[in-house]
């Protein structure tokens, strides 16, 4: 399979990431890619509550979906949508930060809310609370294709490697990381957690990146992320690094290798039971 991953620097316009996206589609498409993956919250940027309400839709009336399942289907493509930021009917208000693997025709094939909530203070200047906007997930998924079989996450899950170790042995061998990843944290840790989870689980790890300095409206404060869209072999070895500026990068998968690294180290089999430690008096 050739994975294409597509790294962005969405801003809070909806509209105008939908262009974004739909134009790196078709150049992953005319570059052969099997399947294509766009970064976490493809299709809106921004810190500010009030604008996410004005400008975010339901999954249903969605155009970012629309238009990235009429392009799938257009190109004969299989897409993972990283993540969109959606409306949902909750009472408390809060939208949801889910993920959509999207088939050649054009079909959902499989959906997955995030998580864990990015809630953290990286920096005296810096500080997250996802769940504030955003309601987590309760379900982990994996989606079938005729390529792989696709264990899904986003951005923060990066941190929780039980999960990536449910996801391998509910038969994954690529796991998709897109992400929005701070320049604090991703300077420290993107690329040994995204090694680590490769290497845990012998799985290929696809994650694709927002990069650069979004652009925001409305006096919003603006938003930096890292970038540095990475495919990690099962073996621990980086095989794409996009470093920092936009774009598509390709790389060819042999998920024979998958097979290989877990035959030379078969630690997803290895589990055993253990009693909890008593608590600290």
């Amino acid at each position: 399979m050739t994975a294409a991953l597509i790294q962005m620097t969405s801003s809070d316009d909806p509209a105008s990431n939908l262009e974004m996206a739909r134009m790196y589609l078709r150049q992953a498409a005319a570059q052969g890619a099997t399947l294509a993956l766009t970064p976490e919250v493809t299709n809106c940027i921004s810190t500010s509550s009030a604008h996410q309400n004005r400008v975010l839709q339901t999954e249903s009336d969605d155009a970012t979906l629309a238009g990235l399942r009429e392009e799938a289907r257009a190109l004969g493509l299989w897409v993972l949508i990283g993540s969109l930021a959606l409306k949902t009917t909750d009472a408390d208000g809060r939208f949801a930060n889910r993920s959509f693997l999207i088939d050649p025709a054009g079909t959902i094939r499989a959906r997955y809310d995030k998580i864990h909530m990015f809630d953290v203070q990286v920096s005296p200047s810096e500080t997250y609370r996802e769940s504030a906007g955003f309601r987590p997930g309760t379900s982990a998924h994996v989606a079938q294709t005729p390529f792989a079989t696709i264990g899904m996450s986003i951005c923060y899950d990066l941190r929780f490697a039980h999960l990536y170790r449910t996801l391998a042995k509910a038969g994954a061998d690529v796991l998709t990381v897109p992400a929005a990843f701070s320049p604090i944290t991703g300077a420290a840790h993107w690329e040994t957690l995204l090694r680590a989870r490769a290497i845990e689980t012998g799985c290929f790890v696809l994650a694709p990146a927002q990069t650069g300095r979004h652009p925001v409206s409305d006096g919003q404060r603006a938003r930096s992320t890292y970038g540095h869209s990475l495919v990690v072999a099962p073996w621990g070895e980086v095989l794409l690094d996009m470093g920092t500026d936009p774009g598509v990068g390709l790389v060819n998968l042999d998920l024979a290798s998958v097979v290989a690294a877990r035959d030379r180290v078969p630690s997803l089999f290895h589990d055993r039971a253990y009693t909890m430690p008593d608590a600290p008096l």
